[in-house]
């Protein structure tokens, strides 16, 4: 019977390690080492099983934990819970609330399990049913789950009538109600509940001195900390990041020298408000006197080194820290990647043996904005946990590297869509030229009930701007208003450049009007537009209206005035604005400055004056310049100049077929009979105009596009008898 027992206890003995083995394996992400003890075993118990499921779901093979699960002999009321959790582990709330349907038998902890997931979720509606039916509201942490969540979303009637009605507070109540209050930055209601409050801990004055240093008065802050009782690391922590995050930087070293007590916390604290302020050498010596380091406080020194560029600095760290984490690594190659050293960046990522899903973001997001895009996808499908981030960065990858079609599959391939997936696809199309499309996709995305932000408006009305579709555009300006984004500085320049492409300057002058802080794209906006609308007169009062303001003009900002002064013939002042452009704001004169004052003076007929300024302009050649001085030859028949502006032309742009039609045009009109010919042979030898024209119109709110020799159109035949009939009459017309 001794030896029986004996055995007996022995085996459970064995089991019980066992267990414990599993559960340790899976705490340190040995997944593998843990399958292989759970396999191996010749007894398990549902402890075994429950530990096992345990170690799937945290480690996110939540599909194995599944398997486990339904697979289990025999479950207790542990076994759901740790599914539950599980899947809540996992972010799976939906399924997790599918299994908690299901059982047959609930605990307090079974509710709070599922209350607490929706409510960390902000699904605070389906939370309060669920706290509504369960039978024994006794638990207070049932109530603290709803209270917080309805504080932190700034329901704040709620979460204190719900306060009101608990039947037992305890101090996690009132410090969760105060916490709503301070996260919320609403300080005046904080300060009042905290003194109604019957009994405060340290918590309830952290949380309290934190709410006043997020508001950066840090005057107040030092009056409150002063206050406290019997202040702990983390109080002096809370008010050390207040001194640095306001720039306070000798203060907050003369208060850290005066604490009591430093643990590892205030040092990192410290180390990270030196990087915040740019004192990497005070950091640095901080570091080296640390008594102890944890691994924050090699990866903020690490990320300190990447920020200011010193990368070989930073990975020597990396080689010297004695316990390897991926905040680390990740920082490191993150460093890679903004500089483009890609090749070493892949190296370091495929040391790492488990990564985490911002490391593989890293990496992925790398090789998209070097445009290496089949690198990117061989890292996306290896992923076995992707995030919203992951698939957003493959869509603005592709789109930079003009490869919508691959762009549009992904985001197609996505089961959820955020915002920002939507803004990253039509912003695509806009990159890409791709207009109607940007367009079509703005008006599925609100057809799906998805909200436009700031971003989704401006990339919609540039469209409408590139399209000159305005009544499609004045309705997005409708929609803009309805949104409450009118204030926003990106949308309203959008309606500007939309306003003054489509020729409203009425509208667009007042869009800038409405503005409380327009910045220089809000400025230029506006003088291009006048300058594209040939109201050289406006844009140039404008501008000096932009002077007196004390708003310092850029490069864009005298193209625009410039190009005003050019169409509207103002000589004197585009000779004074080019002059004032170099000599006052040091503005070093692009292609696009002079091929401006070219313009200019071809316009005045001037040739010889802009010719002399082509010829001399220290740019590389463009063909804008060029181009204008051309179209200013063939208006005053200047046929020498007119041969030297086409050869620059021909070189710069053998492909455009105008280049030669203005050519043969000019020597057509001076009687160069033979001239005119070659230049129109050329088109053709040159393998110019190759590309079909295309035009579009707006018509009953929808744009409709038309492609030369287009066969698909309806009743093409018709609509080209319709075309030669126009153009016939127009030559009967000219002649007569």
């Amino acid at each position: 019977m001794r030896r029986a027992v004996w055995a007996l206890g022995e085996q459970a003995s064995r089991l019980f390690d066992q267990n414990s083995k599993i559960v340790q394996l899976g705490r340190s992400a040995r997944v593998e080492e843990a399958v292989d003890v759970f396999s191996n075993m010749t007894q398990k118990n549902t402890v075994t099983y429950n530990s096992m499921i345990s170690v799937y779901a945290k480690n996110g093979r939540i599909r194995d934990a599944r398997e486990l699960f339904d697979g289990m002999p025999h479950r207790n009321l542990v076994s759901w819970n740790t599914m539950i959790a599980g899947y809540l582990h996992n972010d799976r709330t939906e399924e997790a609330y599918r299994l908690f349907e299901r059982m047959r038998k609930r605990n307090r902890h079974t509710w709070t399990l599922v209350i607490t997931c929706f409510v960390r979720s902000g699904q605070l509606e389906r939370a309060r049913e669920l706290f509504d039916l369960v039978p024994d509201k006794q638990d207070v942490v049932l109530w603290n789950a709803m209270i917080a969540g309805y504080a932190k979303k700034g329901k704040f009637d709620e979460a204190r009538l719900l306060f009101n009605e608990m039947p037992v507070k305890n101090l996690v109540s009132w410090n969760s109600m105060l916490a709503g209050y301070t996260k919320n930055w609403d300080m005046r209601s904080a300060l009042q509940f905290f003194d109604e409050m019957v009994d405060r801990d340290i918590v309830s004055w952290n949380l309290m001195l934190d709410g006043i240093v997020q508001l950066g008065d840090m005057d107040s802050a030092w009056d409150f900390f002063r206050r406290i009782p019997d202040p702990n690391v983390v109080s002096w922590v809370t008010i050390l990041c207040g001194l640095m995050q306001n720039g306070r930087v000798l203060e907050a070293r003369k208060l850290f020298d005066e604490m009591p007590s430093r643990n590892t916390v205030s040092w990192n604290a410290m180390i990270a408000g030196y990087i915040n302020n740019c004192q990497m050498d005070e950091a640095m010596s901080l570091f080296l006197e640390m008594p102890e380091r944890d691994s924050v406080s090699w990866t903020t020194v690490i990320n300190g080194y990447v920020r200011i560029g010193n990368l070989d600095k930073a990975r020597n760290l990396l080689e010297e820290m004695p316990f390897k984490k991926i905040a680390a690594q990740t920082a490191m190659i993150r460093g890679y990647v903004e500089s483009q050293r890609m090749d070493e960046a892949s190296q370091l990522f495929h040391q790492i043996e488990t990564r985490d899903v911002v490391c593989w973001n890293s990496m992925i997001a790398g090789y998209a904005q070097v445009g290496r895009m089949d690198e990117a996808l061989d890292l996306f499908n290896q992923m076995s946990k992707k995030d919203a981030v992951t698939w957003n960065t493959m869509i603005a990858g592709y789109a930079q590297a003009r490869q919508m079609d691959n762009a549009f599959a992904i985001f197609r391939e996505m089961k959820e869509k955020n915002i920002v997936s939507w803004n990253s696809l039509i912003k695509g199309f806009l990159q890409n030229n791709l207009y109607l499309d940007a367009l079509k996709s703005f008006m599925c995305m609100c057809k799906m009930a998805i909200k436009p932000d700031h971003s989704t408006f401006a990339c919609g009305l540039s469209a409408c701007a590139h399209l000159a579709a305005a009544q499609m555009g004045k309705q997005l300006h409708q929609l803009v208003i309805k949104s409450g984004y009118l204030g926003d500085g990106f949308v309203c320049n959008s309606l500007i450049t939309l306003y003054s492409k489509c020729g409203h300057m009425m509208f667009a002058q007042l869009v800038f009007e409405s503005m409380d802080n327009p910045d220089i794209i809000s400025w230029n906006s506006l003088i291009t537009g006048y300058a594209w609308n040939g109201h050289g007169n406006e844009a140039v009062a404008l501008f000096e209206r932009m002077l007196l303001e004390g708003v310092t003009p850029d490069e864009v900002t005298f193209i625009g005035v410039l190009s005003a002064c050019s169409h509207g013939g103002l000589i004197d002042q585009g000779t004074k604005y080019f002059r004032k452009m170099t000599e006052v704001f040091a503005i070093k004169p692009l292609a696009e400055h002079y091929s401006c004052m070219v313009d200019l003076f071809s316009r005045a007929g001037k040739i010889d004056e802009a010719f002399e300024i082509a010829s001399d302009t220290k740019t590389k050649e463009n063909a804008g310049l060029w181009g204008a001085l051309l179209g200013a030859c063939r208006k005053h028949q200047n046929l020498r100049l007119a041969k030297l502006a086409a050869e620059r032309l021909s070189d710069l742009e053998s492909d455009k077929t105008s280049n030669y039609v203005l050519t043969s045009n000019i020597n057509a009109e001076v009687g160069k009979w033979d001239e005119a010919e070659k230049a129109r042979i050329s088109i053709m030898g040159s393998g110019a105009g190759k590309e079909a024209g295309c035009s579009w119109i707006e018509l009953g709110n929808q744009v409709h596009i038309f492609v030369s020799n287009d066969q698909a159109l309806p009743k093409p035949q018709e609509i080209y008898m319709t075309l030669n009939l126009l153009a016939a009459k127009t030559f009967v017309t000219c002649m007569l």
